[in-house]
């Protein structure tokens, strides 16, 4: 995780040089306009250049009169607007105006590329960029511009159209990166019995792993996996659902309690390792003590306390964030890439339980997996992602396994496997019938998935170390999109062996038994109807992995515990987790460990939605409420 974590600002070199020969190109065109105004395409009258046929003297096209025939005399005389010349240093200077309004374009078009994961292209104009903003805001945007509400909200008004988006989930997820601000004021208004805040100015869309009240919290992957689980209008959630629509709830009043995390936002450290606003910290994390929040989780990133100097760290904004924590007798869950000098800094911490579990990261976003779909070079959901095997250690690996299986012609990743946005039954070896199958596939997917096994195990076996006494975890993406198929594509790009025939998550649990760690796991609120309603190309189910996950934790006997991939405020998301978190129909009452809610934010604070995350907890921990759907 701390490895993505980007400073945030200015442009890449090779966006500069797109810029540059953006602006190149279209000052050539913009010359050759002019050539062609002064020239055959234009009429000279009384010594006067006439401009173009359907343009004024400002360079703004009009509708045609119909005594302008293109040609000389009166005609013509009639229906030209006649403009004088202008002089060189004026159009160097419109020139040089132009010039500079599109290299700002430019760099505001790179800057939400590589920061935002906006899908722009290299030269798009103002309408792509609103739209892009537009569906990021959770509105839909049809391509001849129409705009409207998403469908929850199309439904509470009657002059909403049908809500028939086909926006792709890359185009609606929150912006990447460290929040660059810190938490708003907050003032107080009673809700319930509870203080709630007001709206802040927060961005709420930062990622944080530390958790306080005994479990960690889960990072935001900006990577576009699903649909988000809210509905909104203007912005604002919506919980309030015709009746129509209610499906019946779950009485879990007396099951088993299963504590709930809430996880902070990225910015709450800021770049000098402080805490950015302590005072409104202190009275969310308050709010969540109220309603009986068992803790929280932070990220601790390398590139904050490790900023200047190699092995000299500066722990002071994460040492009064957890103090904070122990002083509201909340537990704190940590996420981080280092482990010794963590340890030895926070040993009273370690001691007196205030920190509960540490999550061991193991690839990018904090995830057990290999980067195979990065939006930042363009991959877009549902796309099957491609093998990332061809670095120099991993290639002298595979041809090592290959000479040892007797077969070195097998030292090589597959030829046909398509490109990071490829579906499985365009490429020959994830189609049905394919290579993926072969002895050659079998072959090259054990190793493939079997490297990824072993980092893990090496690095959790350091970890295991360095935190003795205290609980480890380790998260498993929830890649759910082309589970339907016999191939189950995009899983085997990102190190998950798990064809319709073989159970790829058996392997993960068995090593993480060894060490003694629980396993995380993602996606914790999403329905395959909805799924399939909002992409159904993607053939995704994320209810049957969730199940085959948890029951590959469950049979070695590991911890298991979830998070939402997405930020969840509505009855229909929290209801779900309450399914996978307390499988009714288990005759042996399994349950997860924890919950770490995604994320502590203004929209989680605002009345309505607070109300619902209030009743949520109390269910997660086995509490009655009196207003079940029936």
């Amino acid at each position: 995780m701390a490895q993505e974590m980007e400073k945030l600002g200015g442009t890449s070199e090779e966006a500069d040089e797109e810029m540059d020969m953006e602006v190149k190109e279209e000052d050539e065109e913009e010359e050759e306009e002019e050539e062609g105004a002064s020239g055959s395409g234009g009429a000279v009258v009384m010594g006067l250049a006439a401009p173009a046929a359907g343009e004024d003297m400002g360079g703004r096209y009009f509708e045609q009169p119909g005594g302008i025939d293109g040609g000389g005399g009166d005609g013509l005389m009639q229906g030209v607007v006649m403009r004088r010349p202008r002089p060189k240093e004026e159009k160097e200077r419109t020139k040089m105006r132009e010039r500079h309004r599109r290299a700002i374009t430019a760099r505001i078009l790179s800057g939400l590329r590589r920061h935002g994961s906006y899908n722009l292209r290299a030269r798009a104009d103002i309408n792509e960029v609103i739209g892009a903003l537009a569906r990021e805001a959770g509105w839909a945007v049809l391509p001849d511009g129409t705009t409207f509400p998403s469908r929850s909200s199309a439904s509470s008004s009657p002059q909403a159209p049908p809500a028939t988006s086909s926006v792709a989930p890359a185009q609606i997820q929150p912006l990447r990166g460290v929040s660059p601000g810190g938490l708003g004021s907050v003032e107080y208004s009673p809700l319930k019995g509870v203080f709630t805040p007001a709206a802040t100015s927060y961005d709420g869309r930062c990622r944080t792993s530390v958790m306080v009240g005994g479990h960690r919290e889960r990072m935001l992957d900006s990577s576009p996996l699903a649909a988000s689980c809210t509905d909104g209008v203007d912005g604002k959630q919506v919980t309030d659902i015709p009746s129509t629509h209610r499906m019946p709830e779950h009485d879990f009043a007396g099951t088993p309690y299963v504590p709930v995390y809430v996880m902070l936002p990225l910015g709450v450290i800021n770049m000098k390792c402080e805490l950015a606003d302590p005072e409104s910290l202190i009275k969310q994390l308050r709010i969540l003590k109220s309603v009986n929040v068992d803790g929280v989780m932070v990220d601790c990133w390398w590139g904050i306390v490790e900023a200047h100097t190699p092995q000299e760290y500066c722990w002071h904004g994460y040492k009064r964030l957890f103090q904070t924590v122990r002083e509201l007798k909340l537990k704190l869950q940590v996420y981080f890439d280092y482990m010794r000098g963590f340890r030895v800094e926070f040993d009273e911490f370690f001691e007196d339980g205030i920190i509960s579990e540490i999550e061991v990261g193991l690839g990018p976003s904090g995830e057990l997996r290999y980067p195979s779909y990065p939006v930042k070079y363009g991959w877009r959901y549902p796309g099957i992602g491609e093998f990332q095997c061809y670095d120099l250690y991993l290639m002298k690996s595979l041809r090592k396994a290959a000479e040892a299986r007797g077969h070195s012609f097998w030292a090589r990743g597959p030829d046909n496997a398509g490109s990071y946005n490829s579906q499985p039954h365009e490429t020959g070896f994830f189609c049905g019938g394919g290579d993926y199958n072969s002895y050659y596939g079998r072959f090259f997917l054990n190793w493939y998935s079997q490297v990824l096994v072993d980092h893990a195990d090496r690095v959790l076996s350091l970890a295991k170390l360095a935190f003795e006494g205290t609980c480890i975890a380790a998260k498993v993406s929830g890649i759910h999109w082309w589970y339907k198929t016999a191939s189950h594509a995009a899983e085997l790009t990102a190190g998950f062996y798990n064809p319709c025939n073989r159970d790829g998550y058996a392997s993960i649990a068995s090593m993480l038994k060894r060490h003694g760690a629980a396993l995380k796991f993602t996606c914790a609120e999403l329905r395959t109807l909805d799924q399939h309603e909002e992409f159904p190309e993607a053939l995704a189910d994320p209810e049957g992995l969730v199940w085959q996950v948890l029951n590959a934790a469950w049979d070695v006997c590991i911890p298991v515990a979830s998070e939402n991939s997405l930020p969840c405020h509505d009855r229909s998301g929290y209801n779900k987790i309450l399914e996978n978190s307390k499988p009714m129909s288990d005759p042996d009452g399994r349950h997860l460990a924890t919950f770490t809610y995604l994320r502590l934010s203004p929209d989680l604070m605002e009345s309505h939605n607070f109300l619902e995350f209030e009743r949520f907890v109390k269910r997660m921990h086995g509490e009655a409420v009196l207003d079940l759907q029936s």
